[in-house]
């Protein structure tokens, strides 16, 4: 049986979205193993001067939960 946990994260970059993916997933491996999937649950811009500055993504990341035993 294989179970997984889905954490949400919020990425930022000042390129496009692409990148923020890309970003938050490099950031999330750095604590995370075993990440198996990612949805993009929501897209965001920050604006000024009628120009985007700022893309925003937040995502649910899935990993495998990891099991240890401990022997005495």
């Amino acid at each position: 049986m294989s179970v997984a946990k889905v954490i949400e994260i919020v990425a930022s970059s000042e390129k496009n979205f692409d990148d923020a993916v890309q970003q938050g997933l490099a950031e999330a491996a750095l604590t995370l193993r075993g990440i198996s999937a990612l949805e993009i649950t929501n897209w965001t811009a920050d604006v000024e001067n009628n120009q985007i500055v700022r893309y925003k993504v937040t995502m649910h990341i899935a990993f495998k939960v990891e099991h240890h035993t401990t022997t005495p």
